[in-house]
């Protein structure tokens, strides 16, 4: 894949990269943070992390300006966020690691099967409507738990368990979508054995 400087460069993919440099200032901005304004300031750097995540798939799309480049380091920066936040949040909410440790699971499967399928010339067409569901309740639930650090216990593991039952909902509904690719790609190559 041929990478132009242009496409590197271009309006989307750098509100990509502010994505990136927002992840150790909100995690030190939260892990130092002492009083409610510091927690605010934490949950603002998160939706400032979540809109230009809305603003460069808007412009990329509406101003023909979608790359290989950008479908590539955009979903990164939306996993290492989600993990910073998740990461950050185990400290206050032990129970967290759960939700953590499930997360981890879904991206690392999601992670090597796109590898594998990519080596053989297959690709999911973009975030499916579940995914994009389930990072929205994600990002809401986690705007809410850092934003209101009084937040009581049990509301919280409520929340974090709502957020959950959605990832894993992702999660399974994800793996059809890859062993289709996958079916499909042994059909092919059945294909090319025959005609061969």
């Amino acid at each position: 894949m041929k990478i132009k400087l242009r496409e590197v460069f271009s309006v989307p993919n750098i509100l990509t990269y502010l994505r990136f440099i927002l992840i150790p200032f909100f995690v030190w901005v939260y892990v130092t943070a002492k009083a409610p304004s510091d927690y605010f300031l934490a949950a603002v750097l998160i939706l400032l992390s979540g809109f230009t995540d809305v603003a460069d798939g808007f412009i990329a799309r509406h101003f023909n300006m979608v790359t290989d480049w950008g479908k590539a380091v955009d979903p990164v920066a939306d996993k290492l966020t989600q993990a910073a936040i998740a990461f950050c949040l185990v400290f206050r909410f032990p129970g967290m690691w759960i939700l953590l440790t499930l997360f981890i699971i879904k991206e690392l499967y999601m992670g090597i099967a796109s590898l594998v399928l990519l080596r053989k010339g297959k690709k999911l067409d973009g975030a499916m409507w579940f995914g994009k569901l389930s990072t929205a309740v994600f990002y809401l639930v986690m705007m809410v738990l850092i934003a209101y650090p009084p937040m009581p216990e049990v509301a919280a593991y409520v929340m974090m368990t709502v957020s959950g039952c959605f990832l894993l909902l992702s999660f399974v509904l994800y793996i059809p979508q890859y062993n289709r690719l996958y079916r499909e790609y042994k059909e092919e190559q059945k294909k090319l054995d025959v005609s061969a």
